[in-house]
């Protein structure tokens, strides 16, 4: 019985830290900012919008980088638990001047 019980508490361990797996970032993904103010865009020009599939998790930097952007302005975030881009849920892709 108790065997079962430890089997049963390291499987549910291994599949929590599963869930926490990072994503892969595309080139130049990791330099993408994020942006919560409309001002920090002014100058900017927008080439898309992003929004998070429902169920699933996308890191918005990867898909900012597909539509030629380099900043991306949140439009929309998520509560909870979770942190950083992850709780990311929309916005707009914007290219920005160096």
């Amino acid at each position: 019985m108790k065997r079962e019980g430890l089997s049963l508490i390291a499987t549910a361990t291994l599949l929590l830290l599963t869930g926490c797996g990072t994503t892969a970032l595309a080139p130049g993904a990791a330099d993408v900012q994020i942006v919560r103010s409309a001002a920090d865009v002014a100058a900017c020009t927008a080439v898309g919008n992003f929004r998070q599939p429902p169920g699933e998790f996308v890191d918005p930097r990867n898909v900012i980088v597909g539509l030629g952007g380099n900043t991306l302005f949140v439009t929309e975030q998520g509560i909870g638990i979770a942190a950083g881009t992850r709780s990311i849920v929309a916005g707009v892709a914007y290219h920005c001047p160096k």
